[in-house]
This record gives C-alpha cells, sequence and structure tokens, in this order.
C-alpha cells in the first residue's frame, strides 16, 4: 500500500488528470444522452447538433474548475483566472478543430469510412486529444508563474 501511494504521489498530477478526464467524459456523454432522450429530438439533425454543443460546453466547463483545483492546483483569481479560463477554453476548440479535421481527411476525403477506420481515427484523435490537452494546459493555461 506504501508503494502504490509513492507511486501516486510520483506521478500526481497525471494519474488526477485521467480521472478528471474520465469524470469530463461522463459528464459530455451523461448530459448529451439526458438532453437528447429527455428535451431534444435525436433525429432532428439541428436539435442534435444543439446536444452536441451543449454538452461539449458543459464538459468544458467541468473540465476547467476540475483540472483548476484538483489537477493544476491553480490559485488565481480576477482578471488572471479569466484569462486563464479564456486560454482553457481556446485550447479546447483548438484540439476539437484538429480533432474535426483529421476525421473529415481520413474519413470524408480519403473515404477510409467503414466501421473499422472510423473507430480506428476516433481512438488515435482521442489519444491525441488528451496528450494535447493536458501539454496545452499544463505549460500554456495553468502555468506556474
Amino acid at each position: 500500500m506504501k508503494k502504490l501511494f509513492s507511486l501516486y504521489k510520483k506521478y500526481e498530477e497525471i494519474i488526477n488528470y485521467l480521472i478528471i478526464g474520465g469524470l469530463t467524459t461522463v459528464v459530455g456523454v451523461g448530459s448529451k444522452l439526458l438532453l437528447l432522450f429527455t428535451v431534444l429530438d435525436q433525429t432532428n439533425g439541428v436539435q442534435l447538433q444543439i446536444a452536441e454543443v451543449i454538452s461539449w460546453f458543459l464538459a468544458v466547463l467541468f473540465a476547467y474548475f476540475t483540472n483548476r483545483a484538483f489537477v493544476f492546483k491553480s490559485k488565481v483569481k480576477g482578471k488572471k483566472q479569466a484569462k486563464e479560463a479564456f486560454d482553457f477554453v481556446k485550447g479546447r476548440v483548438f484540439t476539437q478543430l484538429i480533432q474535426m479535421f483529421i476525421m473529415w481527411f481520413f474519413v470524408t476525403l480519403l473515404k477510409l469510412d467503414s466501421d473499422f477506420w472510423v473507430v480506428v481515427f476516433t481512438l488515435i484523435c482521442q489519444v491525441m486529444q488528451i496528450v494535447l490537452n493536458y501539454v496545452i494546459s499544463k505549460f500554456l493555461v495553468f502555468k506556474k508563474a
């Protein structure tokens, strides 16, 4: 148990980041499904996209506050916190756009659109987003002064 705790302490930031990421996924997927199964119609393209946007926003909001408190332990306040939050959202938008581009390029443009390739590129994009979001958060958003 002692060894496990020392391992956790050594990699605390990364472990906490992965835990928060898992919880963020639950918030994003959960809020999307809740919206689609209660107040929005998943067969309506516009309402489906509304659910996507709202769930993405809620997930990013959750991710910001939990990463701030439990992963990077940021203490900035006021204007610095507003800039921090804005930079966090910019980073998430950036990685989302990269994911959308990769999916468009390989699945739509190159026609690698079988279920197999959609899953492969989705998984590649998820790993890329996890790594890039961590790097952006650590070195650009929650950088130590």
